[in-house]
Formats: C-alpha cells, sequence, structure tokens
C-alpha cells in the first residue's frame, strides 16, 4: 500500500479498520477535552471499560457471600484461575494445560528457574540478551550467586556488534554452540525492552536443546503482541506480565507456560497448597502431590480481585483473535514509519528508528533514537497530549497497540512532532 501523510488518507484507513470499534471499548486519559494519542502499551496497556465489570462482580459476591464464594460465586473462586487457560492457549500457541496465571512476572520466573536452572559444576552458565529487562539481569546475578557461582563467569551476555542496535541470530547461536557443554539455561525476552527487536524463539530453542540446555522466555513484550506457538516450537518454559499489550492493570498477575513434557517429571519445584491435585487440595495431607499440569508448579491462593480485570481482557483477545490484532499491528506500524520518515524530511533533525525494520524481526513497537534532540522534545510530547516513553540516553519509544490506537493517531503524531521540533529550535 502507498502511504500518505494526510489526514484524510488515515481516516479512509480507520474507515476500512475491522478493529476500529473496540477502541470505544478502552479508557483513554484526557488532555483538553480529547483522547491522548497513547503510546505507551508496552508498559502499561489502557483499562478496558469491561474491566470494571469484573471486578465489580468479585466484590459484590465477596459481600453477599464472603467466604462461600471460593465454591458459589458465579465464576467461583477456588478454580478462578482456570478460565484463562483455553484463551491464553490460543494467544502462546500452547495447549490449555501448559498454561497458568500466578503471582508476578519476575517471582514466577525466579519459581520457574527452581525447577528449569540446575547448574552443576561443569554445566552452569545462563545466555541471555545484552541489555535484557533490568529486572531479569538482577535476577541472572541473584539465581547463580544462590548458587555459588560468579555472575561474571556464570552470565553470558549476546552482544550487539560494533555500530548496530540489533542482535544478529547467528551470533546468538554461535555463542551457544561455543558455550556447548557449560551451558545450562537459555533465558531471552521475546521481544527486547528497548529496540523493540522480536528474537527467533524456534531456532533459539532448537539450538539450546541441542548443546543440553534448557530453554525459556520472558515474554513480558511479546504476548498479545506477536505470533507464538510455544508447544510446537518445544520450548520448556516462559512467563509474561499482564499489564502491558494485556492490559489488565498495573502490576498486575503474570502468565506462565511449561511444556507439557515436564508435567510429570521429578523435577524440583517450590511446592504450595494451590499446586496440590485439586481432589486432595482440602483433605490436608502432609505429602505433596502436584496437579500434572502447569497448575503444578502454583504456589499460592489466586489473587483474584488481580485476575478479574485480565480475565476482561483475555476475554477480548478471544473475541477478536491474534490474526486479526497482528494484521493490524502491522499495517499501523508501517504507517507510524512513514509518519516518521515523512516529518524527518520536513524538519531539520534525524530520527534513527533502532527497531529492525523487518517485520518479521519487530511487533508493536518503533524505538526511535533522536538525533539532535533530546529529552525537551519528549517533555514537549507528554505536555501536548502525546503519551510516550523516554529512554536514556536518548530513545523515545512508540508503541501504537492495534486494539486502540488509530491511524489518525499516527498522523496527529506526526504533526505535534513538527510541531514540537519546530518550537524548539526556534
Amino acid at each position: 500500500m502507498k502511504f500518505q501523510n494526510t489526514r484524510e488518507f488515515a481516516q479512509q484507513l480507520d474507515s476500512q479498520d475491522e478493529l476500529k470499534n473496540y477502541r470505544n471499548e478502552f479508557i483513554f486519559p484526557q488532555h483538553q477535552g480529547k483522547n491522548v494519542i497513547y503510546f505507551t502499551g508496552n508498559s502499561l496497556g489502557l483499562q478496558p471499560k469491561s474491566a470494571k465489570k469484573y471486578v465489580d462482580e468479585v466484590m459484590n459476591d465477596w459481600a453477599n457471600l464472603a467466604v462461600e464464594g471460593h465454591f458459589y460465586a458465579e465464576k467461583p473462586w477456588w478454580d478462578y484461575h482456570e478460565r484463562f487457560a483455553e484463551p491464553l492457549s490460543k494467544i502462546v500457541g500452547a495447549k490449555p494445560s501448559e498454561i497458568t496465571v500466578m503471582n508476578t512476572l519476575t517471582v514466577n520466573l525466579h519459581l520457574l528457574m527452581v525447577s528449569f536452572y540446575r547448574p552443576t559444576k561443569t554445566r552452569y552458565k545462563i545466555i541471555c540478551e545484552e541489555k535484557a529487562f533490568p529486572s531479569d539481569q538482577y535476577m541472572f546475578q541473584s539465581q547463580v550467586n544462590h548458587h555459588g557461582f560468579n555472575p561474571e563467569d556464570a552470565i553470558v551476555e549476546i552482544k550487539r556488534r560494533k555500530g548496530e542496535h540489533n542482535i544478529r541470530l547467528e551470533d546468538i547461536l554461535a555463542k551457544i554452540e561455543e558455550v556447548g557443554d557449560e551451558l545450562a539455561l537459555v533465558l531471552f525476552g521475546g521481544v527486547n525492552y528497548y529496540t523493540g527487536q522480536v528474537f527467533d524463539m524456534k531456532t533459539i530453542t532448537e539450538a539450546g536443546h541441542k548443546v543440553g540446555a534448557n530453554v525459556g522466555f520472558d515474554l513480558a513484550h511479546a504476548t498479545g503482541n506477536i505470533e507464538l506457538e510455544l508447544h510446537d516450537w518445544n520450548v520448556d518454559f516462559a512467563a509474561w506480565c499482564s499489564y502491558k499489550y494485556m492490559n489488565s492493570g498495573p502490576g498486575n498477575a503474570s502468565g506462565c507456560f511449561v511444556h507439557e513434557k515436564h508435567h510429570q517429571s521429578n523435577l524440583p519445584r517450590f511446592a504450595g497448597w494451590w499446586s496440590q491435585k485439586k481432589e486432595k487440595r482440602f483433605k490436608m495431607e502432609p505429602i505433596f502431590d502436584p496437579i500434572e499440569s502447569a497448575d503444578g508448579w502454583q504456589v499460592s491462593n489466586l489473587p483474584v480481585l488481580s485476575l478479574a480485570p485480565y480475565l476482561a481482557s483475555v476475554e477480548m483477545f478471544a473475541e477478536v483473535g491474534m490474526e486479526k490484532l497482528i494484521a493490524k499491528r502491522n499495517q499501523i506500524t508501517a504507517y507510524l514509519e512513514f509518519i516518521l520518515h515523512e516529518i524527518d524530511k520536513e524538519v531539520d533533525s534525524t530520527f534513527e528508528i533502532i527497531t529492525p525494520s523487518n517485520q518479521d524481526e519487530r511487533a508493536c513497537q518503533l524505538s526511535v533514537f533522536l538525533h539532535g534532540e533530546g529529552r525537551s522534545l519528549f517533555d514537549y510530547l507528554m505536555s501536548n497530549g502525546v503519551i510516550t516513553d523516554w529512554r536514556e540516553p536518548n530513545v523515545i519509544r512508540l508503541a501504537p497497540v492495534p486494539l486502540y490506537t488509530s491511524y489518525e493517531d499516527m498522523y496527529e503524531f506526526g504533526q505535534r512532532l513538527k510541531q514540537g521540533i519546530q518550537s524548539l529550535h526556534k
């Protein structure tokens, strides 16, 4: 499609968008009486209007049923999480038995590493990406310290080549082969939070398994954003937060994937009441007998009030389907890229998009290096109704989430960006 940098063209694309009505299902912050242009769904998704209804259901059941809500609420609390298995399995490409929801993201990654990071004197190293999200970096350091290893030796970061912004797949594969028999775990982000680069998880998993390592992924920026086939890729485990593209609310519950090949294994894990087989849970027996599914990695009773808004969003995803979301994601991100290049031609500035241009290596995020500009341009955008994200040293991250951003948003952003640069260069 040949794009045009005009409001009329953007409005035409919106009129043809089969997802356009979902924009009305979300609550936007306001700027001068109008919806903001919201680019930070990669940090915190907007609130679905249905979320309050789902939370109110739990509050009403608590008020009217008290403890009996565990079994007699319309959505009983004791198995509330099981409602996620089917729709989430379709979002991440898994079997329903391979899905559970619990805790928060880094907590779940730590719990999963109890099972999947089992270092020995000779096989103890972890491979991850350079500039992984800081929480992952801290997790790796604390895990290897816990096992008595030196993080400088045990943690192997795949680095970008000099002068490049993204990590080459061949460098990942070469490093996995090089570390070889010393490699215990490969744990990557599915999408790098800083650049927006999408990693080839299928190929990375195959390479890790070939040298005898377990392979897992932090899917915080991937779930609800890209096509995933975790079961077919033979990924050992994964976890993701729900508050970015999944719109569940700040700091909310995390989803987990554990491949079915591990469900009946004797892998060590930290146990708790809620991972005990359901038919035995209320017998209060002293011996742990885990559920033979991903639920067998749960530890505690479910935070139902947290799960309620997540369920509201997951059911919306089930209604739309990832295929339609990805189709719009590709087009609206391409249109945003076009707008950036057009504005770059009109102003005395240089934008460098550090996210891969190849659609197979990017998703719903463009990270833009603002050569010649600084924090003042970000501040201008924020004060003029464009909610975006700043990352040091000089990058803004833009995420045109297909459920609630419009093509006209992309055009209008370009105009405000141009106005900001012109006003700052006076």
